[in-house]
């Protein structure tokens, strides 16, 4: 899952603008209104959408066939339950048939095929289906327009769904939790505007108000088949100052904790201290080398560059507890995750004696260096200062820093990628496979460093062949020690998040992937 940086988030959700003077609710009824400080979603289609912002209100207003529960299992959503062939090739999924959608028409089979169609059409421009639909038979002439059906995929009556994939992958259930392969009204998704303002979704929410910049504003669907909020409104105070300011004010009542407020709300003696709730997220922030472009095509370079930093101390000054130092790609809670390895040895000398050994023999000849990150002004994430401060004192490189709209970022860094790039992402599933193969495997659409190495790539598809979880995680191990000697990558930090609940919010459980079913948050008296 493309996600917003977590310290270019911090660091927009902190900027200072114009606050609520009160809280614009409506007189509340029984349910209540939960108020939440948000950032407009860049979409509201999940063909589209790829980033956490846009997911956390997604996730509300649709639904697909299996959804990830607390433990990251995969369960069923509107399918009920599910048959896989011995081959591993072919699922059959049996729909629930008390599922509608927010206009009271029953969903169908049917409607999962044509969601998916349109999804992989080349006019629909989803940069996503690719990667979680492209297992699916038939989609990839869909995707090149020879095709308009997905071959694979056939309903066989009102409530059963047929897929057949090109070759068994242990995974394939995780990706149809992924938005992308949500169930969509067609007929309404081919309106003008309709993912702004008249959205027909499946989820335990409406849109009920979307005002950008300003208010985005969603409302029980009485009629969800599965568990019925207690909320009668959820309100997004979009953009509406800073958060903390906010949530002690009462005008909000959850706030993310960024590094400035990380003593404050940690200290046992403070008023916050008992609604502090801390994760650990499969999340991982990096610096990706353009390895195509010079000079990080050539691996010395690469190599010396993260020599250069320190980023243990990088991480422990910078983010004071809100990361853990990275090491590897695999975050953390992920299966494959290997706390024995020890990375890049920071030695600005022998970083030195790299450059002077490489294709460009000394580090006055090379060529001037951009780093592309999100963000606005100039306003910088302080791990990202920190390094390029470190490359100015340990390599005596000037590195220029060019921001893109957070907002568009990930959608467009892989056109607009400069020499170096800053990127975070969050798993969208247990499973290796997320960041090694999605992330660094040849063309796949997320490798925006366009890293290439054959070894690599076999060990990638022998390992997603595989369905003994053992000997595939050993191949995955293989496949990050090549990508980790190669230097494709400076990894940073895995993500640690703090937010503040208020006490009479009950329910407000972000899942380890930072979603919060708000279908099953509660309101308590104050």
């Amino acid at each position: 899952m493309k996600k917003l940086l977590p310290v270019v988030l911090a660091v927009i959700i902190m900027a200072a603008g114009p606050s609520l003077a009160s809280c614009s609710c409506e007189e509340e009824t029984a349910g209540g209104t939960l108020n939440l400080y948000g950032i407009d979603p860049y979409t509201l289609d999940p063909a589209l959408s790829g980033d956490s912002i846009s997911h956390q209100y997604i996730v509300q207003i649709f639904s697909g066939l299996v959804k990830l529960n607390h433990d990251l299992e995969v369960v069923g959503d509107i399918a009920r339950e599910w048959e896989v062939s011995q081959d591993g090739l072919t699922y059959t999924f049996h729909l629930r048939p008390d599922v509608y959608f927010h206009d009271g028409r029953p969903v169908k089979a049917g409607d999962f095929k044509a969601s998916w169609e349109r999804a992989c059409s080349p006019a629909t421009g989803s940069q996503t289906a690719p990667l979680y639909l492209g297992d699916i038979a038939g989609t990839n002439e869909v995707f090149s327009g020879e095709g308009e059906k997905i071959y694979g995929v056939k309903a066989l009556d009102e409530h059963t769904l047929e897929v057949k994939l090109t070759e068994p992958r242990s995974y394939f259930l995780y990706k149809l939790a992924y938005p992308t392969a949500f169930v969509v009204d067609t007929e309404n998704a081919t309106r003008s505007n309709w993912w702004h303002a008249d959205i027909n979704g499946t989820g335990p929410f409406t849109l009920r108000e979307w005002s950008s910049g300003s208010r985005l504003e969603l409302e029980r669907f009485d009629d969800y088949y599965g568990q019925v909020a207690s909320l009668n409104r959820v309100v997004y105070h979009l953009w509406a100052g800073t958060v903390m300011d906010l949530y002690e004010t009462g005008q909000i009542d959850v706030a993310g904790i960024g590094e400035g407020y990380v003593d404050k709300v940690t200290d046992e003696r403070s008023e916050f201290y008992d609604e502090l709730v801390t994760t650990v997220v499969p999340s991982l922030t990096y610096i990706g080398f353009n390895c195509n472009s010079a000079p990080f095509n050539d691996p010395a370079v690469r190599a010396a560059f993260a020599m250069a930093i320190d980023m243990n101390r990088v991480v422990e000054l910078v983010y004071r507890g809100t990361a853990i130092i990275a090491r590897g790609v695999i975050p953390p809670g992920i299966p494959g995750y290997n706390d024995t390895i020890q990375g890049t040895i920071f030695d600005p000398d022998a970083a030195l004696d790299l450059i002077a050994g490489s294709s460009y023999g000394s580090v006055d000849n090379l060529p001037p260096v951009i780093l592309t990150t999100g963000g606005y002004g100039g306003l910088i994430p302080g791990d990202l200062q920190a390094t390029v401060y470190q490359w100015k004192e340990n390599l005596g490189i000037d590195v220029t820093v060019r921001q893109i709209d957070p907002n568009e970022y990930y959608y467009n860094l892989m056109a607009e990628k400069d020499d170096l790039f800053y990127y975070g992402w969050m798993a969208d599933y247990p499973h290796p496979q997320n960041f090694l193969e999605v992330l660094f495997s040849s063309g796949s659409p997320t490798n925006v460093g366009e890293y290439s190495n054959i070894q690599y790539d076999a060990l990638i598809a022998a390992a997603a062949r595989e369905l003994e979880p053992e000997p595939s995680m050993e191949l995955y191990a293989r496949a990050e020690e090549i990508l980790l000697g190669d230097t494709a990558l400076v990894p940073v930090s895995f993500g640690v998040e703090m937010i503040l609940v208020k006490p009479y919010v009950t329910g407000y459980e972000p899942s380890p992937l930072g979603i919060v079913a708000l279908n099953e948050v509660r309101i308590e008296d104050r």
